[in-house]
């Protein structure tokens, strides 16, 4: 199994963002599943949506 690298910040800036949502990670869900190690489960996260380039 490969491994996620993660990384601790309090503070991240990125541009060209349409949009973003919270979400808690699950083990089983209905919508799109997003890739994340499983000592994440029960967190909390926020994901991004990036504009696509031209």
């Amino acid at each position: 199994m490969r491994k996620i690298k993660t990384f601790v910040s309090n503070e991240i800036k990125v541009k060209n963002i349409c949009g973003y949502f919270e979400h808690k990670v699950t083990k089983f869900g209905t919508g799109a599943k997003i890739d994340a190690p499983k000592e994440y489960l029960g967190c909390e996260v926020v994901i991004l949506v990036k504009k696509k380039r031209a």
